[in-house]
């Protein structure tokens, strides 16, 4: 990064987003709401990124015949699969601002950050992060500002990284609106996230596909199955990858959920009251504790 990056208002900042989905498209609402100096998007759908540019979600579009115009970029946040985001910079690091900062919105992380630092030119710096916001519902159409207000943001520093990278990423998360900004590493980062992301997708996916379900079902919910399968509506095509991704993280923590599932079949046919009970006290305190 260059020197006086960090010290640069939020104001006079050009911001580039790759990836015109739920999360790009937040991305950009809350960036015009902190009112930066210029928001360019990229997206593979043309349709998409007219419809940005008409709605004054983005001020330029990025496209093939144009793709110098990154080079007025100051930050890059890449929201797109974790391969995209390696093959974008391969594509379009001759168009990079030098010193520019990259970032990402991805929920897995692996070798990635490597893989990318390594494409780059020299002064340019990429820094991983993943805010834990989303809502139910996937697209530009569900994309808004405040999904970042009270969440949690994570940062997973790599070897390469500056102070100053690193600085400036936590506050931006806390400008956007973040309540805890956070560091681990990556394996810790994917290790973590195959618990509290991966596997509740997985179990909301398999509560709505159970053999359970018929015609019958929507006039038997409340509460409780509504918040148990929110995450049921998914985007297919980015969760699968994320589970590959993280396939090996994801079947221990599937494990796991099965010895205690296990153990709730056991207490029941048993008919063991005190053994349920215990159960539901020690979840109760954990829950609590989170909020």
């Amino acid at each position: 990064m260059e020197s006086g990056f960090k010290d640069t208002q939020i104001e006079d900042l050009t911001f580039a987003i790759i990836g015109m989905g739920l999360i790009g498209g937040s991305y950009a609402k809350a960036l015009r709401k902190l009112k930066v100096k210029k928001i360019l998007g990229m997206d593979i759908s043309h349709g998409i990124l007219k419809a940005c540019l008409n709605s004054h979600l983005i001020d330029d579009m990025v496209e093939e015949e144009n793709r110098q115009i990154l080079s007025t970029a100051d930050v890059v946040i890449c929201c797109v699969y974790p391969s995209d985001i390696v093959d974008f910079v391969k594509a379009n690091k001759e168009h990079l601002k030098p010193g520019v900062l990259i970032t990402d919105a991805t929920g897995i992380k692996g070798d990635m950050s490597e893989k990318i630092q390594a494409e780059l030119p020299q002064g340019c710096e990429f820094i991983a992060g993943h805010p834990m916001a989303g809502r139910q519902g996937s697209g530009l159409a569900m994309a808004a500002a405040e999904i970042f207000d009270g969440s949690n943001y994570i940062i997973v520093p790599a070897s390469h990284n500056t102070e100053a990278a690193i600085v400036w990423l936590e506050e931006f998360a806390a400008t956007l609106g973040s309540k805890a900004v956070v560091q681990v590493n990556a394996k810790e980062h994917d290790e973590i996230i195959a618990y509290t992301s991966n596997l509740p997708h997985v179990l909301a996916v398999a509560l709505v596909n159970s053999a359970s379900y018929d015609d019958n079902t929507k006039y038997f919910i409340a509460g409780s199955f509504k918040d148990g399968t929110r995450v049921a509506d998914i985007n297919p095509e980015l969760w699968s990858d994320l589970f590959l991704s993280n396939r090996e993280n994801v079947v221990i923590e599937i494990e796991k959920y099965k010895q205690q599932l296990d153990k709730w079949c056991k207490a029941l046919k048993e008919n063991d009251a005190e053994a349920l009970k215990d159960m539901m006290k020690e979840a109760s305190v954990k829950r609590r504790e989170l909020y």
